[in-house]
């Protein structure tokens, strides 16, 4: 495994990668491919690279394929739309027009026609992160924790039905109770670029005996332990991305630390709806090597 004792050992690996995405365009550019390339796992790879980048993997490929595109169109008369649109990695004519208009307000014949530069160049704009954020970050070893779980499958936006359906559970059995019992959530994976419909999210409450057979889907597992580092977010967990993302983008290359293939996870600490949501805190858990 390659070192990551200092930023430039990371930023090494992730140019890496861009540059392989710039050579191969019209390849295989997926999470698993890309993570490969950078020497990452690819569990943690997507986090890893937005944090770098600014943008999602998916967007940054869709960003370059567009881009080559569009120097194609301007500059190259003797090629199709249709050639353009697989010469870019588009598996298809339709797919390309629709993301071209999307991006630049207008279909690849009309920019071929007139290419409005001024355009093109506010898409290409990559935002990578230059601020630095000061985080109080502490390296634990955490215990295995027993829990009763129930996972949420689908949009992001509709795991508050879920809580409610895992609150009642709680309610219901005794078995975990809220006032005296940990409460965690284990995302498996970003929400911000996991499909809704592939979307897994465990709602986790601390308990000490086996989870008796219900009707709500509850069922029991272990949070492992292992070394982890621990960020607190406090405020609403809407926004806990911006607590996530430095620790991956400001912390992690500098650490010397690998992560572990395994999911953060997050430790409620506040009590809802008793503490203001101005006033939640929130530990983010990242399991390390």
């Amino acid at each position: 495994m390659p070192d990551l004792s200092s930023n430039a050992a990371y930023t090494q690996r992730f140019n890496a990668v861009l540059t392989y995405i710039e050579a191969n365009l019209e390849g295989d550019l997926s999470v698993k491919a890309l993570s490969q390339v950078a020497n990452f796992s690819a569990f943690h790879f997507h986090r890893q690279f937005t944090a770098f980048v600014g943008v999602p993997v998916s967007r940054y490929v869709q960003l370059m394929r567009l881009r080559r595109a569009a120097h194609c169109l301007a500059s190259t008369r003797g090629y199709s739309v249709l050639e353009t649109a697989f010469g870019a990695g588009f598996e298809s004519p339709e797919a390309f027009s629709r993301a071209f208009r999307r991006a630049f307000g207008m279909a690849p014949s009309a920019f071929r026609k007139q290419p409005s530069w001024q355009v093109w160049s506010s898409v290409f704009t990559i935002p990578h992160f230059s601020r630095s954020i000061i985080m109080h970050v502490r390296i634990v070893e955490f215990h295995p924790v027993r829990v009763a779980a129930l996972e949420h499958c689908g949009a992001p936006g509709l795991v508050s039905e879920s809580v409610r359906k895992f609150s009642e559970w709680r309610r219901q059995s005794g078995q975990s109770p809220v006032q005296s019992s940990r409460s965690f959530g284990i995302p498996f994976g970003n929400p911000d670029t996991t499909p809704p419909e592939a979307f897994r999210f465990a709602l986790c409450g601390e308990i000490n005996e086996a989870v008796a057979t219900n009707e709500f889907g509850v069922t029991e597992r272990v949070i492992p332990g292992g070394r982890c580092v621990v960020v607190r977010h406090v405020g609403s967990t809407d926004h806990i991305g911006e607590t996530i993302y430095p620790i991956y983008r400001d912390w992690l290359p500098t650490s010397g630390e690998e992560l572990r293939d395994h999911p953060l996870f997050f430790d409620y600490l506040s009590v809802y709806p008793e503490t203001p949501q101005d006033q939640w805190q929130t530990d983010i858990y990242v399991p390390l090597q």
